[in-house]
């Protein structure tokens, strides 16, 4: 688990969740019921549009609500409570004081195991957070590093940017299934097997397509993070914890991808050539030139 592949978390869970409510809706609504005499595919026919929404919402919800758990565990992370060292106290106050200062409750605080230098956050709302960083993180940067980069998760919290994901995940969906079912009537009525195999081919590979507006979506939220920690800790710091990230990046050509599960909750992750529209991060470069813009 902890090295599952995709483009970030809480897409793979979303589009795993939803392909597999709609397949089995599907199977049931067109083969299995019709087979005990239980025919209501006229009816479902005039209302896809309303099964598009409680399916294609309905699994970015599933994926949002258990987000916490998923993280957690394929990242093996070590919940701080009790400080007990330097690090884990710089981590947890830090935290605390933004958190604080934001009026919102104090996300849970995780150290994880991981030679990159990096920090995610997730949960189904800023009250119900978490935020995770990285031991190579504690060992690269510095202490103002560390506390921008824990301001630059603590941004994404305070601005609701996973459940803002879950919105648009659960749009993508909708016109996911809303196309894929119009298609599957049309090939249906000649051939119900060759309809149902069309069906599924369309509902993973619209499933991904559907990623690149939120991968877009993705990069902008970065540039807001940015600002918010320049903001609270001074961008001089998130400069700098920028530019120490992207040197030890370069320096052991370390490679972010859309291989990462939890790339598009990090702090970095980058991608390049055919795949930059899935890109859930903009390039370390143009996040420092907004950030001295400011």
């Amino acid at each position: 688990m902890k090295n599952l592949k995709g483009i970030g978390l809480l897409l793979l869970a979303n589009i795993l969740i939803f392909v597999t409510l709609s397949i089995t809706f599907t199977v049931l609504s067109e083969f299995v019921l019709p087979a005990f005499g239980i025919d209501i595919r006229g009816s479902i026919g005039q209302q896809d549009l309303l099964w598009a929404f409680v399916f294609g919402f309905g699994g970015a919800f599933i994926s949002l609500a258990f987000s916490k758990q998923m993280a957690k565990s394929m990242m093996n992370c070590q919940q701080i409570t009790q400080p007990r060292t330097q690090a884990e106290m710089l981590v947890f106050d830090t935290v605390r004081k933004i958190s604080t200062r934001l009026d919102v409750k104090m996300p849970e605080v995780y150290v994880y195991e991981g030679e990159d230098p990096n920090a995610f956050a997730t949960g189904p709302s800023k009250n119900n957070s978490m935020v995770a960083v990285s031991t190579g993180l504690l060992n690269n940067l510095n202490e103002n590093e560390v506390r921008a980069v824990l301001a630059h998760e603590m941004g994404h919290v305070y601005n609701g940017d996973m459940f803002t994901t879950t919105i648009l995940a659960g749009l993508m969906n909708t016109f996911v299934y809303f196309i894929s079912r119009w298609v599957y009537r049309q090939v249906a009525e000649r051939n119900p097997m060759l309809g149902f195999g069309v069906y599924i081919f369309l509902q993973i590979v619209l499933s991904f397509l559907a990623m690149i507006p939120i991968s877009w979506w993705s990069r902008r939220r970065e540039f807001v993070a940015d600002r918010f920690a320049a903001n609270t800790v001074g961008k001089e710091h998130m400069i700098s914890a920028l530019q120490s990230i992207d040197r030890w990046v370069k320096g052991v050509q370390y490679q972010y991808s859309t291989e990462d599960a939890l790339a598009t909750m990090k702090i970095s992750g980058q991608t390049r050539s055919m795949m930059q529209m899935f890109a859930t991060h903009p390039p370390i470069e143009a996040r420092v030139a907004a950030l001295q813009r400011l």
